[in-house]
């Protein structure tokens, strides 16, 4: 069996406001880093 580990974080400054997220993968000795950031957001969608 194959093995992902995902570590992921998210975050709003109030609702609505701004707001980012991150994630880091890691996949057969591979690393895939993503990351995105909002001016009008709400903490529900960081997290979605």
């Amino acid at each position: 069996m194959k093995k992902i580990t995902l570590f992921s974080d998210r975050s709003a400054l109030g609702n609505p406001n701004p707001g980012g997220y991150g994630a880091i993968l890691h996949f057969g000795g591979r690393e895939k880093k993503l990351s995105g950031a909002f001016e009008h957001t709400t903490n529900n969608r960081m997290e979605l």
